[in-house]
């Protein structure tokens, strides 16, 4: 390559990343989390940082755990963006980064609902493919053609020379025949955000299978340099000479063509601007298609600015679906409210979502927490908290929950994302819903049952998220037992329930109900009960209930923490979306 060919070239690499790869393998155990950076910054003053940015950004991507460090540099360099990859590098905990990591694939997945993610499945089979293709003494991913395989897929077309091989130039390249070194020219017939037939050129001048992108059509003629070698048609006529080639000043080596003798520009293609553009363009990631995910993916990065509490319970629906009530509890200080002619009207926007371990989305709910108080009332109903509920049926299995609340008069956003392990309800085996002590239960109407935010089956029951009780409100149990076994000849089931209340070591209440006492033969028992905290002093307690099957002789328990206040007030407000105490 004649040298201001290579300046040219070396240029424009000097902007692409080219990092050493292994297979993925980014930990699952947390490692510790990375040291923080330095929180002064200094004030924009309008002057360039003359590249402290992006010194910075190095600084933290050295000092990123090594799982992590692997997954930017060896597996996503090429498809990650430059605003996807500081945010990356600037997030604190391994926590944050694994959810970025799952999200960053699930923004690129063309089937959301799907298990397969097909762009992930894609992108590493075309490491596998390039590091088997392309290695020349680096791997594969390294090289020229690695990398734009990666980025962009197989080419439409490719057209291939050896090394030695004749080669009849096109006009655009001065015509005439010469010998070449290897190259290969790939085509693709359509690039989103380049344009339409587009050829990359690689040659290989060294011989040693390295092939490298270049913009120079003349780099790979062998006999460039040789007197009089591979004539072009233009100086086979006298009309140009060899030498003319190497004083265009436009990058290019390749002979002059037709168009470009007396001054012409010659074809658009042949513009050394646009080559440069397309040279650039070929190397950058390609835009993400699917942003659905964006908003949650940015509120990841953020540090929550909401915090909310929140709770799951399992309920059996059959021996293969479970009820999933998840619970939302939020203080209504942390809202912003605005004064509407006299109402103070806040808004929350919700959004929950269910994915497996492999990423696919089980389910999603969207819902909006509004709430209104006349201006005398709003000081005393910021020291109290809206509830909401959403009760999903899962299948038994290991998924993950993403929560994010987002206020609507504020922006501010809070997120939380959890492990939620569904275990199956064996049908050979006495078993127990969770126990819920709740500020709320009472019956619902027949056209109500199943339906609606609280609502497990005939009866509506309120979680109080805190298990704290003042001493002038109830304290109400709700516990569902399965599977107890029907004596064959009574038709009815045997059971013995244990009810204890203890603080500490000691034992403040039991009691024993009997099946006559529960009036429920059946092979489920709903158990519901109304304790008077009144009754307690105010402290910590445990409540402890135990259910035996006489017939099958078996046990299951369930317990729960509560604590007993003094007396208070408690409003009770209504609203849409949410339910306020």
């Amino acid at each position: 390559m004649n040298r201001l060919g290579r300046i040219s070239l070396m240029v424009l690499m000097g902007g692409a990343l080219l990092l050493p790869f292994s297979g993925r393998s980014h930990a699952q155990d947390q490692d510790k989390d990375q040291k923080e950076a330095p929180a002064d910054k200094p004030q924009d003053s309008g002057k360039k940082d003359n590249g402290k940015g992006k010194k910075n950004l190095r600084k933290l991507e050295k000092e990123l755990a090594t799982p992590y460090k692997k997954w930017l540099q060896e597996e996503v360099p090429y498809i990650i963006s430059d605003e996807e990859r500081s945010a990356f590098l600037q997030l604190q905990t391994n926590e944050e980064r694994e959810q970025f990591i799952e999200s960053f694939w699930q923004r690129r997945d063309p089937t959301p609902d799907t298990v397969e993610n097909e762009f992930k499945e894609e992108h590493y089979r075309r490491i596998a493919y390039a590091n088997e293709r392309f290695s020349s003494g680096i791997p594969g991913w390294k090289t020229d053609r690695g990398r734009i395989y990666i980025i962009w897929g197989p080419a439409d077309e490719i057209d291939s020379h050896s090394a030695g091989s004749t080669y009849n130039r096109p006009m655009t390249e001065g015509g005439g025949q010469t010998t070449v070194y290897g190259f290969d020219d790939w085509t693709y017939h359509y690039l989103e955000g380049i344009g339409q037939n587009i050829t990359i050129e690689f040659v290989d001048p060294t011989g040693t299978g390295e092939y490298h992108i270049t913009m120079d059509p003349g780099e790979k003629d062998a006999m460039a340099h040789v007197p009089g070698g591979g004539p072009s048609m233009l100086e086979s006529m006298g009309m140009s000479t060899q030498a003319a080639r190497f004083t265009q000043g436009n990058g290019s080596t390749a002979p002059l063509g037709i168009g470009q003798m007396n001054g012409g520009g010659g074809l658009e293609s042949q513009n050394e601007f646009t080559r440069l553009d397309q040279f650039a363009k070929v190397q950058v990631a390609p835009p993400v298609k699917f942003k659905d995910l964006e908003e949650v993916v940015s509120s990841r990065i953020l540090r929550n600015q909401i915090s909310f509490d929140y709770r799951f319970d399992f309920m059996r629906i059959t021996g293969d679906t479970i009820l999933v009530p998840v619970t939302v509890q939020i203080q209504n200080k942390q809202m912003t409210f605005h004064d509407r002619d006299g109402v103070q009207s806040a808004s929350l926007n919700l959004f929950g979502r269910v994915t497996s371990m492999t990423g696919r989305v089980i389910q999603t709910f969207e819902d909006v927490i509004q709430r209104d108080f006349p201006d005398t009332l709003l000081e005393s109903s910021l020291k109290s908290f809206s509830i909401y509920q959403k009760a999903l049926p899962l299948r038994p299995g290991l998924y993950k929950l993403d929560l994010v609340i987002k206020d609507v008069n504020s922006g501010n956003v809070g997120v939380v994302n959890t492990r939620l392990a569904v275990s199956p309800f064996p049908d050979d085996k006495l078993e127990a819903s969770s126990l819920i002590l709740a500020d709320q239960m009472e019956p619902v109407s027949s056209k109500d049952v199943g339906i609606g935010q609280f609502v497990l089956g005939s009866t509506k029951v309120r979680p109080k998220l805190d298990s704290e009780f003042h001493a002038d409100q109830p304290l109400d149990v709700y516990l569902q037992f399965y599977n107890f076994k029907v004596d064959d000849k009574t038709h009815k089931n045997n059971v013995s329930l244990d009810i204890k209340v203890t603080q500490g070591d000691q034992t403040v209440s039991h009691e024993v109900k009997t099946s006559d006492q529960l009036k429920q033969n059946g092979e489920q028992i709903t158990f519901e009960q109304v304790i008077a905290p009144k009754t307690l002093p105010p402290g910590k307690y445990k409540l402890e209930i135990q259910a035996t099957d006489l017939v099958a002789n078996q046990t299951v328990s369930r317990k729960a923490d509560f604590t007993v206040t003094p007396p208070a007030v408690i409003k009770n407000v209504a609203s849409n979306g949410a339910t306020g105490r």
